[in-house]
């Protein structure tokens, strides 16, 4: 596993893409922060330009370092973070349209899987987002893959077989969740304590 690390924070650090295990599904990673790097995703995938990537990184704090964030949105971070939540904040300057598809406003993903961290622990922020073509089925393991991402990625961090599911996003400056998913009853219950 340590060489697969290796590899992938490697290729990461030279602008490619990688396949990464998640607490959800294996996501496809690239350098957040560098623009084209984030172009490739969306033309791996096949995504719409229209349709915002999010970000993953290894813990909350590394997490301030891109966004801006309210005491209440840091608080609800620090109680979900990481786990299969992703949330969205107000992003900052330095975090390329190209990612959020021009919004003013970014989804953060630390994901509750040792390979991950371990990954996002040398290189971070990296894309997160499903290793899969747009509307096709998402990979809860590496055979899963389809040929044009396999090919398409510097490095494959094989995790086994994954949970699946997908993250809960939701906005907790607007009390909004945009996507249902694991998690999402304590989201709410949460949202409504606070």
């Amino acid at each position: 596993m340590r060489d697969h690390l290796i590899q992938a924070t490697s290729m990461l650090a030279m602008g490619e893409l990688v396949v990464y295990p998640t607490d959800t599904v294996y996501g496809l990673g690239a350098d957040a922060i560098a623009a084209d790097a984030v172009e490739r995703v969306y033309e791996l995938k096949g995504r719409s330009r229209d349709d915002p990537l999010s970000m993953a990184v290894p813990d909350v704090d590394a997490a301030l370092e891109h966004v801006t964030a309210t005491e209440r949105e840091e608080a609800f971070m620090r109680a979900f973070l990481p786990g299969p939540v992703t949330v969205v904040l107000e992003r900052q300057s330095h975090v390329p349209d190209a990612l959020t598809a021009g919004n003013d406003r970014v989804g953060i993903r630390i994901p509750d899987h040792d390979l991950a961290l371990d990954m996002l622990e040398e290189f971070a922020p990296v894309t997160a987002t499903s290793a899969n073509r747009s509307g096709e089925a998402n990979a809860t393991h590496p055979d899963d893959l389809d040929d044009a991402i396999r090919e398409g990625v510097g490095a494959v961090v094989d995790g086994g077989e994954l949970a699946g599911g997908e993250s809960t996003v939701v906005d907790p400056g607007a009390d909004e969740i945009h996507r249902r998913g694991r998690q999402t009853d304590e989201v709410e219950a949460w949202l409504d304590d606070h």
